[in-house]
């Protein structure tokens, strides 16, 4: 199993958690990952794990991309001679095009690939990246179903499905008012109505939809004294110009401290401020599963997200979540105080989101993998 970082993203942990979960069925998996010299996971893998060292050079974007997938290939080369492995399997453009170079090389015969979503690239190296990563692999794998026909329309190639998962033990409820409370004090919550969302500020993430969705909302729930968390952001690409403008429109607003960007956090950080939390959102413009939105269901947390067909494949409106169209941030800020203001509306979301939850646990998504190497083994003659 390979992947492009160390760091947490929906992509790695989905790697992270499939391998654990295939090791779990009886398989041997092993872990693969690029990152600078001495770091490891952000989470204890499951099973036998490796990164492959590399320093970013003093050079241009595409220049280190270029350096980085090099840097893969050769330090995957060794590993994966020899029929070592009957899968080797990629989950992001990086990885697949360092195992797609030893393929041409014959140190591999075949390279499956998981498409989590398709990017909006600008840089030509990775617009280069990804679509041989997309239309050169042997087998693709996505984990929503809208993404078949996109990849089919968009790159003329298969792809099949495979379900992304949760950790409902590790990502649950307060288990009582005390656990609650210790949550909220480490988060500096004293009273406030706390908004979470994850993964950081970036374009994909509609960031800036939801800054002016906040600033509606606390204009409509004075008394309620909202706070805007921002969690995650760990990524290999360079959002500064969004983060730029976020800070721009958040001082045009005059939201100063009501908005609290953290970065990136530890797993137990996380796991925390879901429990901390009032309400979850995303307004995501573009998702391949949106894996948070699972962690904040099965956290039990009522969550507003974009009205997208990735969405609409494991949620309900209304019953397992709200949607506000992608972009429209007086629709959301109009769901986010509906959900504050209507407890009624708040206990369903929460009892559809962790039912949601609770169909998605890692076993089926490891089961379905394990379905889907079956197959292409068979296909291929293997």
């Amino acid at each position: 199993m390979l992947t492009y970082s160390v760091r947490p993203r929906g992509g790695v942990v989905h790697a992270l958690s499939v391998a654990g979960a295939l090791a779990d069925r009886g398989h041997e998996v092993e872990l693969f990952a690029i990152g600078p010299p001495g770091t490891g996971f952000f989470r204890t893998p499951p099973v036998p794990a490796h990164v492959v060292a590399h320093v970013a050079p003093d050079a241009s974007f595409d220049e280190r991309i270029c350096s980085l997938i090099d840097a893969y290939t050769e330090g995957l080369r060794e590993p994966l001679r020899d029929g070592a492995y009957d899968v080797v399997h990629a989950q992001d453009c990086i990885s697949a095009n360092a195992a797609l170079t030893l393929r041409g090389d014959g140190v591999i015969d075949a390279v499956v690939r998981t498409v989590h979503h398709v990017d909006d690239f600008r840089s030509p190296s990775l617009i280069a990246c990804q679509e041989q990563s997309i239309v050169a692999p042997d087998r693709l794998l996505v984990v929503s179903t809208p993404w078949i026909a996109r990849l089919r329309d968009e790159f003329g190639v298969e792809a099949e499905l495979v379900p992304n998962g949760v950790d409902t033990d590790r990502f649950r409820p307060a288990r009582d008012a005390g656990e609650r409370a210790a949550a909220r004090d480490a988060a500096g919550l004293d009273g406030e109505l706390a908004i979470l969302t994850v993964g950081g500020i970036e374009p994909r993430k509609g960031s800036l939809t939801l800054l002016r969705a906040f600033a509606a909302a606390r204009r409509a729930l004075p008394e309620r004294r909202l706070v805007l968390v921002v969690a995650g952001g760990a990524t290999l690409f360079d959002h500064r110009d969004e983060i730029d403008r976020f800070d721009t429109l958040r001082d045009d607003l005059d939201l100063g401290d009501a908005v609290r960007v953290l970065g990136p956090v530890t797993d137990a950080e996380l796991e925390s401020l879901y429990r901390a939390a009032d309400l979850f959102a995303l307004p995501s413009t573009k998702e391949g599963f949106g894996l948070a939105v699972l962690e904040a269901l099965a956290a039990g947390l009522p969550a507003v997200v974009s009205d997208l067909d990735v969405f609409r494949t494991y949620l309900a409106d209304g019953d397992s979540a709200l949607m506000a169209p992608v972009g429209d941030h007086a629709a959301l800020a109009d769901a986010l105080v509906r959900a504050a203001v209507t407890p009624e509306l708040a206990a369903r979301l929460r009892d559809g989101g962790r039912a949601v939850a609770a169909r998605h646990g890692w076993d089926a998504a490891a089961a379905a993998h394990e379905a889907a190497y079956a197959r292409f083994m068979a296909m291929a003659g293997r």
